[in-house]
């Protein structure tokens, strides 16, 4: 009988924890569950913070969280739900950052440390009590960890990228609009 060490434990623990609050919030903007605005409410919110389409957006947040998220808790394709997970995060935490750091001031505090976590239970691996190691590790390779970090890296990149570009733009309009005002 094989005996489950603390690092297991840890790992479990980490998942469930990181894990349960993704699938949460991925729940909230795919079917509007714990208050949540679902794909609508969503795709609105997304629409106002840059990016577009807002229901496609919203769509593929909702499934990161929830999907990654739920993966996690379970231990199950860890590299690719770690990584999706993370690439979610890093998009949320492009909109808080103009609020600075501190959750409380609208920062990024939050889905940085979510993002990171997730990222990090990509790399460590989901432990033994996790259905990959019921699995035999197929959905956990070792290439599977930095393939799935890196896709999600330049996926996200562009996402943010592209979202960033559109602010500027959509700032710089209002800018010129009320310069134009003034005269």
């Amino acid at each position: 009988m094989t005996c489950y060490d603390r690092r297991d434990l840890g790992l479990l623990l980490l998942r469930l924890g990181i894990g349960g609050v993704l699938a949460a919030h991925g729940s909230q903007k795919l079917f509007g569950w714990f208050g949540g605005g679902g794909v609508e409410g969503t795709g609105q919110f997304m629409e106002s913070v840059g990016y577009t389409p807002g229901k496609a957006c919203a769509m593929a947040s909702g499934l990161a969280e929830a999907g990654g998220g739920t993966l996690l808790a379970l231990g199950l394709a860890t590299p690719a739900a770690g990584a999706a997970a993370a690439g979610g995060m890093a998009g949320a935490s492009a909109v808080h950052v103009p609020n600075g750091f501190f959750a409380q001031e609208g920062g990024f505090e939050y889905p940085a440390t979510l993002g990171l976590a997730a990222a990090g239970l990509a790399v460590a691996g989901p432990g033994r009590l996790s259905l990959d190691h019921a699995l035999g590790h197929v959905f956990d390779r070792g290439w599977m960890v930095p393939t799935a970090l890196g896709v999600t890296a330049a996926v996200t990149a562009v996402v943010v990228g592209a979202r960033n570009q559109r602010m500027r733009r959509q700032a710089q309009g209002e800018g010129e609009q009320e310069a134009l005002f003034e005269e």
